[in-house]
């Protein structure tokens, strides 16, 4: 099942609800590009986004948050699109695509078939025309990456926060201390949405409360 709902002005959230978890795709409309965030499980995981704009004809920028299986099997998709990700993610998709498919192959929804970024950066990419910006943020993964809409103030973050309210803390792949520097990045950052893979959207104050809490 899958929930689409509009959280700010050109940001829609498509969420599918599967019987033990949620799984977050987000989309930005922005004035020159249409951004993807994720795509999921499959074909059929980024088949509600693509018939929500068929007649929005602006380019679209997929984004890969990090390089796990539930992030990026629906990237074949869209393979004629800028697909982005941190340097390390495509690397680390080659090296565990297999393993992924077959340890969780009862997830997929669709096709998968290895597609990886073709756009990668280490620290920044901007856009200025739509005022995205997507920045490297290790902590769930050494290549979680971030997304910053200025427009809508509105932070996805991956998995950096953890998957439900009571498990706000995520499992990381990091050390603390590096985990902690991306938290006080996003401290610093003009936002009042946070959005993240799995949990349900948040306000801002979920950073401090995860500072608190480590």
């Amino acid at each position: 099942m899958m929930k689409i709902e509009k959280i700010k002005n050109r940001t829609i959230m498509f969420t599918h609800q599967l019987p033990t978890w949620n799984l977050n795709l987000q989309l930005i409309m922005g004035d020159q590009y249409n951004y993807i965030i994720d795509t999921g499980l499959g074909s059929l995981s980024i088949a509600p986004i693509m018939e929500y704009i068929k007649n929005n004809k602006k380019p679209i920028i997929v984004i890969n948050t990090h390089y796990h299986w539930d992030h990026i099997w629906g990237n074949r998709s869209l393979q004629n699109c800028l697909i982005i990700s941190h340097t390390l993610c495509k690397e680390l998709i080659e090296l565990n695509w297999e393993e992924m498919i077959q340890k969780n192959k009862k997830y997929l929804k669709g096709e998968a078939e290895l597609c990886l970024p073709n756009l990668t950066f280490e620290k920044e990419i901007y856009f200025p025309e739509d005022k995205i910006r997507i920045m490297h943020t290790p902590g769930h993964t050494m290549d979680s990456i971030s997304v910053l809409d200025a427009v809508d103030k509105v932070l996805h973050v991956g998995d950096n926060v953890g998957d439900t309210l009571d498990e706000i803390i995520p499992n990381i792949d990091c050390s603390k201390k590096e985990y902690m520097n991306t938290l006080l990045m996003y401290k610093e950052m003009d936002f009042d949405t946070c959005v993240s893979g799995h949990n349900v959207i948040l306000e801002k104050q979920v950073i401090d409360k995860i500072l608190n809490l480590l």
